[in-house]
């Protein structure tokens, strides 16, 4: 009789290592996020309602989702055309460039909110060539928007880049000598490839920029009912000790976010059958 093999795994003890990965999840994710869920409970329905549905609260949600959804396409867009050059091409000073990408992540959320709004001013440098044609976009909802931009393309770049990377140009060459031309090759053999990690950066870059703080309270000028965002009106609550209304501000943007990651998830998934036939 033959003996079973048992199935070695990588890594021993896998109900220790289980374990330990259930217990930072609860500790990390699950047990914060239940404490808003909690938190908001204290209050009445109809209470609860009357916070979320204040005007003001409103148009911090629009302001929030309207500009995060905004700089999330527009980095999918520069963020493939970046990927692109950085994997396809040969040129001086490129690991300087691939190592400007994750910038974002580098510096202080505070310092990169002066220094775009010094930047995009009304005296800046390129404020103030816009200013000339009475362009204004510190204190604005387009200034927030390239806030978010600027914190979102890092997550675009490298999650298409391994995908270029493994890429086989052998297809392409295939397709070209069939005579398919360089935008047919892309949209029938390339796209379909790195769809589903343009879809995880893209979920990435929106859900960053959707709870960015730092960087966006200072060139967005904070005017209510205009530039004010979700996060900076969380944090007004907190200031006047409101906790309750804060986490109802925060339950729905929680909700809010999950629904739309959930559906990005899907399409993701779906995505990655069709290229995968």
């Amino acid at each position: 009789m033959k003996r079973k093999q048992r199935s070695k795994r990588v890594i021993p003890g896998f109900g220790l290592t289980m374990g330990i990965t259930l217990a930072l999840l609860g500790l990390i994710v699950i047990i914060p996020l239940a404490s808003i869920v909690i938190s908001a409970s204290g209050l009445g329905f109809a209470e609860f309602v009357g916070i979320v549905t204040d005007r003001r609260i409103m148009d911090g949600y629009k302001v929030s989702f309207l500009c995060a959804l905004i700089a999330a396409l527009i980095n999918s867009f520069f963020g493939v055309v970046l990927a692109w050059v950085l994997v396809r091409y040969d040129f001086p000073l490129k690991r300087i460039a691939d190592g400007l990408i994750e910038l974002p992540f580098a510096i202080p959320t505070a310092v990169a909110g002066i220094a775009l709004t010094t930047l995009y001013s009304d005296n800046g440098w390129i404020g103030g060539l816009f200013a000339k044609a009475g362009i204004k976009i510190a204190y604005t909802r387009v200034g927030i928007t390239i806030a978010m931009i600027f914190i979102g393309i890092p997550f675009i770049v490298r999650s298409i880049q391994p995908v270029l990377e493994k890429l086989d140009r052998q297809y392409e060459e295939a397709a070209a000598m069939l005579g398919a031309g360089r935008v047919v090759s892309f949209f029938c053999i390339i796209l379909p490839e790195i769809t589903p990690a343009l879809l995880t950066g893209f979920g990435l870059a929106f859900a960053r920029a959707l709870g960015e703080y730092g960087s966006v309270v200072f060139i967005a000028g904070n005017i209510p009912y205009k530039t004010e965002i979700a996060p900076l009106l969380i944090m007004g609550k907190l200031e006047q000790f409101d906790y309750e209304g804060a986490t109802a501000i925060a339950l729905v943007m929680l909700l809010i976010s999950f629904l739309i990651l959930l559906l990005i998830n899907s399409v993701q998934i779906y995505a990655g059958k069709f290229a995968g036939e």
